[in-house]
């Protein structure tokens, strides 16, 4: 994602500022004192709101030269355009894909054909090595955090529409992002429960 995200030294680094993640006792990483993760927003314990705007990568390598000049641009008038305290955020999120797994072996098991037969072993030999390896999709977010919920939004409103004049594509937070990236960077890869009602 034109190699504008940094992650180094266990820091998130932000336009304005360094969220630090010192490891604390037990493993776990516990600088931000999470109350909720609600509605595509994590509040802190002083009702401070967390919340963002997930972007979708993309190759401008692939593009002609005067293309990639443009997005580059247009991606500086978006970033220059902020102006409040932001973090960008790198997260390697696991792929799931033992449900098109499952569909290949239907397939397999249908097919007599041995030619087919042979063609779709190799695909299930080819997601099964993705599977041992442990394939990850690696996601890009800005995040934010202010008290007034409607400011929040406003802004998330903004990045879309901004980051969508840069040629990009950007969505708001969900919870299970939110999640995720607690899980990354806050809480030493342990998965969090916030919100969840256990049996």
């Amino acid at each position: 994602m034109l190699g504008i995200f940094i992650q180094q030294d266990k820091n998130i680094y932000g336009r304005v500022g360094v969220l630090n993640m010192t490891k604390q006792s037990k493993g776990r990483y516990t600088d931000i004192p999470v109350k909720s993760i609600t509605n595509g927003v994590i509040v802190l314990d002083n009702n401070q709101k967390v919340t963002g705007v997930k972007i979708m990568p993309r190759n401008i390598f692939i593009l002609d030269q005067e293309m990639q000049n443009a997005i580059i641009t247009n991606l500086k008038t978006v970033y220059n355009a902020i102006d409040y305290e932001f973090w960008i955020v790198v997260a390697d999120r696991p792929v799931d894909i033992n449900v098109y797994l499952s569909q290949l072996q239907l397939l397999f098991n249908q097919v007599t054909d041995t030619k087919k037969r042979k063609l779709i072993l190799e695909d299930i030999n080819k997601a099964n090595s993705f599977m041992n390896n442990n394939v990850v999709d690696t996601e890009y977010f800005l995040l934010f955090k202010d008290k007034d919920s409607d400011l929040l939004q406003k802004r998330i409103r903004n990045l879309i529409n901004n980051f969508a004049s840069a040629g990009l594509t950007a969505f708001q937070t969900n919870n299970d992002d939110l999640r995720m990236i607690l899980d990354n960077f806050l809480n030493g890869g342990q998965t969090t429960t916030f919100g969840t009602v256990l049996a």
